[in-house]
């Protein structure tokens, strides 16, 4: 006599697609707290500072590595940061569906699963890179959560500008899982970065002006008329060129080529918002914003594939 096994029980498939939903959405929610777009923007520079240390293409084992430990590192700033700014991220559009805004993971375990990834980053580095690189790390993640987030964000409207340093770092940690020590040329791509940030940044913040204010957060454009932020942009957007020009005698011409085309490219582009503003004409500050993005990743392109021709760099004049 056989028994034919039929189907689960309605009640028991409904309790099994339950399960199933609420972990899908709890993972989803854990892995929103990385900001992981942010974090494909860090790696993009990271392996470009590699190469660039190793004028060539480096292990790929050691990439690899690095790419991991930076992730990670990066994913725990930013766990920490939702923690502490779960308030602000409740009063804006942009920012309201982030997992603490919308209470879809409780505090305390965000809090937790920051520090861990904090943790684990730090000793992944120190075990496949060096452990100059995981202080660095560590030393990132500190000045990002401690200095910027819970210092500068909510007093001064130059927040950005001195909080952004610690998304400079990785191209740092990545010259020094390399080499072991910090060179001028990563000191170099640290300042590219920070000069970039500023533009960055305040055109984001003159689209989400209101939101801003609203949430209490003192970014220039909130505190500053528009024809001071357009201004600023300019001067830091100069700057940023003419830093990314002291690369030179470190690359050959095909980065030289780069930076001038691209840095012509930007500085017409912030002239022309700044232009826009002192007229009182639209202004669509996100068009800036979106070109930020592209420059600065056309520059780290050309920095990884001048490093991996190998060709004999340019080198001091003296």
């Amino acid at each position: 006599m056989s028994t034919a096994v039929g189907p689960a029980p309605t009640g028991a498939r409904t309790r099994l697609g339950g399960y199933w939903t609420r972990s899908v959405a709890t993972v989803r929610a854990y892995l929103a707290l990385t900001k992981a777009r942010i974090i494909e923007q860090l790696l993009v520079v990271t392996v470009p500072a590699m190469m660039l240390a190793e004028r060539a293409v480096p292990s790929l084992w050691l990439v690899l590595a690095v790419l991991l430990g930076g992730a990670a590192a990066a994913a725990s700033a930013h766990a920490l940061n939702c923690v502490i700014d779960a308030d602000i991220d409740a009063k804006m559009a942009r920012t309201r569906k982030r997992p603490l805004a919308r209470d879809a993971v409780p505090r305390s375990h965000a809090l937790v699963f920051g520090l861990v990834l904090g943790a684990a980053s730090a000793v992944w580095l120190g075990l496949t890179a060096n452990w100059v690189a995981a202080a660095l790390s560590v030393a990132a993640i500190a000045f990002y959560i401690v200095v910027y987030t819970l210092v500068l964000k909510r007093r001064t409207s130059q927040n950005i500008v001195w909080g952004g340093a610690a998304g400079c770092m990785p191209v740092v940690i990545g010259w020094a899982a390399v080499t072991g020590g910090v060179g001028w040329p990563s000191l170099v791509l640290f300042g590219i970065i920070f000069f970039w940030t500023p533009p960055h940044f305040w055109a984001l913040a003159m689209r989400y002006r209101d939101e801003y204010a609203a949430a209490g957060v003192p970014m220039l454009p909130v505190v500053a008329a528009p024809q001071r932020v357009s201004r600023q942009i300019v001067l830091y957007s100069w700057a940023m060129v003419a830093w990314s020009v002291l690369l030179v005698p470190a690359t050959s011409w095909i980065y030289l080529a780069t930076a001038v085309v691209g840095g012509v490219w930007f500085l017409i582009a912030a002239h022309r918002l700044d232009r826009a503003v002192h007229r009182d004409e639209v202004v669509n500050s996100m068009r800036l914003f979106h070109l930020s993005n592209t420059y600065l990743t056309g520059l780290f392109v050309a920095v990884a594939v001048d490093s991996a021709f190998g060709w004999p760099a340019f080198g001091w004049p003296f």
